[in-house]
């Protein structure tokens, strides 16, 4: 190459260009329910964190305690996933009770000090 000839420049992605690429997932149905198990028998799992206080926190070291005096060694979010088989099986009264008897909480991460 010789040195004296220009380089082109990269070419620029414009917005043009993705948006095809939008309108085309916009454009497709949304799914009503994913289906819990996939094809291979394997349930799918999700990630996710969440801010609770310090107080419930302790109960779910309580928790896993109780459950250990019993021969049983659960992890948290087998707690967490009982708590939310067991609330589903309130009526909408008792869970209305039970939310509202709730601690309301400022959401999201702590700042740093």
């Amino acid at each position: 190459m010789d040195d004296s000839t220009p380089l082109k420049p990269a070419a620029k992605k414009t917005a043009a260009a993705s948006k095809p690429a939008k309108a085309k997932a916009a454009a497709k149905p949304a799914k009503k329910l994913k289906k819990e198990k996939k094809e291979n028998g394997k349930v799918k799992v999700v990630r996710d964190s969440f801010t609770m206080p310090q107080a419930d926190y302790d109960l779910i070291a309580e928790l896993k305690l109780k459950a250990l005096n019993t021969g049983l060694h659960v992890k948290k979010s087998e707690l967490l996933r009982i708590s939310l088989q067991a609330l589903s099986k309130l009526t909408e009264a008792q869970l209305k009770k039970a939310v509202s008897g709730l601690e309301k909480i400022k959401t999201g991460r702590p700042k740093k000090d």
